[in-house]
């Protein structure tokens, strides 16, 4: 049924933080660490090496196969390439520049002002050429999600739920550019040729929503779908429940069931490819919480150590215990807070005593089962997991859990279940290789 998906859960939005602050330019940091993976793939190889000068938004890292270049967010000078920790905790190679504060241009893309004069592909060069990725946090290279024959396309939705708790990013994105965003679709829309073009958005964010259709007067081809709030309808497959009543089976994606789902902020980052020739160095960034003191939106560089993302917004309070990148629902929190944002960082949240009690008891109520909007059955995964019964976890379908935190959120007994997930899947990959 189009409107519902199954499950979810409806946590305290706290959006009233930052609704409508921003976004403030901030000032680039000093040294810059820009890691050589900020995307669902392989590493970049770097191409450049201590002591080489660089220009902002010059490529310093590409591959082949399932990889999307990166580029410099600031001119200077190669400080370092080496392994430095990124927001999961790992460490993965990295570009480090000391910024000259100079912020010359490289020019390596070429703005295009009529789309008409371009190929399919040239479009979707366009588009990797410039480092776009999936924004919404999930960083697929886009130009590869793109570029699925039109014949398996039928409809576009353009993601701007934005349901996770906190974050306003691409809402005040929304709210202030929404010809941006239009302008990524119909870009989109040249290269997938889809019958239907979907902007999808929360009935709690009604200024962006009315943003969105004084814009599209301009935009006849797209189409504007005012849903229900519930957490976590930005995820791709429950969007497309709700957006066109079509669920997508288990090991399959989206564009199995014609669909093809893309976050606004991403559609923003591709007008601007194309049609400024800049590549993907800068985006809009919630810096929010009760643990910090000013919370705002910011228009950040890639490669902002989250230290300076929190000072930019008057430092931590005497009370903060805790650092996420992303949303309290499905972000990481922070040992480091010297690893930097990344393409898909859309928030960085402060929370004051967000401990829980020592978890209880399963009473089998049955409340985590009936918020998984996948369907699963978190009790029975979480107690074989802990056994370590890793064919009943398959059995389980464990690896369909996209880990959104609706089942812990509701969990009585507090039962680390998200944990408990990432540890089991980990472990079926494992034995895979």
């Amino acid at each position: 049924m189009k409107g519902y998906f199954f499950g979810g859960v409806h946590p305290d939005g706290k959006k009233g933080l930052t609704a409508g602050i921003g976004p403030v330019e901030m000032q680039p940091p000093r040294r810059v660490i820009i890691l050589l993976k900020q995307h669902v793939g392989s590493v970049c190889t770097p191409l450049v090496k201590p002591g080489d000068r660089v220009k902002m938004g010059q490529k310093i890292g590409d591959g082949e196969g399932l990889c999307t270049p990166v580029h410099s967010s600031v001119s200077g000078v190669v400080a370092a390439v080496e392994p430095r920790p990124q927001i999961n905790g790992a460490e993965v190679l990295s570009v480090v520049v000391d910024n000259d504060q100079l912020d010359t241009p490289a020019g390596e893309l070429q703005p295009v002002e009529d789309i008409a004069s371009l190929t399919d592909e040239q479009l979707l060069d366009s588009i990797r050429e410039a480092g776009i990725v999936g924004m919404g946090g999930a960083m697929f290279p886009t130009e590869i999600k793109a570029n699925v024959p039109s014949e398996k396309i039928d409809t576009v939705i353009v993601n701007a739920c934005e349901c996770e708790p906190y974050i306003t990013a691409d809402d005040l994105l929304l709210r202030t550019s929404p010809e941006r965003v239009l302008e990524g679709l119909r870009i989109m829309c040249r290269v997938a040729r889809p019958k239907r073009a979907v902007v999808a958005i929360e009935d709690n964010k009604p200024e962006a929503a009315a943003a969105l259709r004084k814009a599209m007067g301009d935009y006849p081809e797209a189409e504007l779908v005012q849903l229900p709030t519930r957490y976590p309808q930005g995820a791709e497959k429950q969007l497309i429940v709700a957006v066109t009543g079509r669920e997508v089976p288990s090991g399959k994606l989206p564009r199995d069931v014609g669909c093809a789902v893309f976050n606004a902020a991403t559609f923003a980052a591709i007008a601007a490819a194309v049609h400024k020739g800049e590549p993907l160095i800068r985006r809009i960034v919630t810096v929010t919480g009760e643990g910090v003191a000013k919370p705002c939106n910011f228009i950040a560089r890639v490669g902002t150590p989250v230290s300076e993302l929190v000072e930019a917004a008057g430092g931590l309070k005497g009370g903060a215990c805790k650092v996420i990148a992303g949303g309290p629902m499905m972000g990481a929190a922070q040992i480091n807070l010297e690893a930097p944002m990344v393409k898909g960082t859309n928030a960085i949240v402060c929370l004051e005593n967000p401990f829980r009690r020592q978890p209880g008891s399963c009473i089998r109520c049955g409340r985590c089962a009936e918020a998984c909007p996948m369907r699963l059955q978190p009790l029975y995964m979480y107690r074989f997991e802990a056994a370590g019964d890793r064919e009943a976890l398959r059995r389980l379908h464990l690896m369909d859990c996209m880990e959104c935190g609706s089942c812990a959120y509701v969990c009585p007994a507090e039962l680390p279940l998200v944990d408990s997930f990432r540890r089991g899947k980990a472990a079926l990959r494992e034995e895979k290789k």
